[in-house]
């Protein structure tokens, strides 16, 4: 049996992360545990863009357009979507999380899913704080998937996946 997976390595990589503005005090944990986990892993502050938008609404739009710019190596959106006393929060959640993961089918580009659907602020504060930030989480994400595309890639054409079967 052999198993591909990806690593927690950054080095000479490019990361995008877009950020919605709304709900700043959540969005901005995200974002420096994000920033946290990428630096860690070896990623240069250089190599990291930001780019903030007003609402979680247009991440996606924003996500799509440097994804398929091919300037970094993956995307990390981040955002928190929280219920109100409309249903408007229903149509925003579903319609983000899928454009989303519409854009890394598309793009075949690692595109990381760090976005809080959450019913109050204080879940969302929880989600975006100490050792379960998932800004820390999505950027987890994207190191290990870039790593793993890449493995991936190196197998195209080649004859080491037919002479596994």
């Amino acid at each position: 049996m052999k198993i591909v997976e990806g690593k927690l390595q950054g080095e000479h990589k490019k990361f995008v992360v877009v950020v919605s503005k709304v709900n700043s005090q959540v969005t901005e944990s995200l974002l420096d545990g994000a920033v946290h986990c990428l630096k860690e892993n070896g990623v240069d502050s250089s190599a990291i863009l930001v780019i903030r938008v007003p609402g979680a609404w247009e991440i996606p739009v924003v996500a799509e357009r440097v994804a398929k710019s091919n300037a970094f190596d993956a995307v990390i959106c981040l955002g928190a979507i929280i219920r109100g006393e409309t249903p408007h929060f229903e149509s925003v959640a579903g319609e983000v999380s899928k454009g989303i993961a519409e854009i890394s089918r598309k793009t075949g580009k690692p595109i990381a899913f760090g976005v809080l659907i959450t019913d109050t602020q204080e879940e969302a504060a929880a989600f975006a704080s100490g050792k379960d930030n998932k800004g820390w989480e999505a950027a987890a994400s994207a190191l290990e998937m870039v790593n793993l595309m890449e493995k991936i890639g190196r197998f195209e054409g080649s004859s080491y996946l037919q002479g596994m079967f």
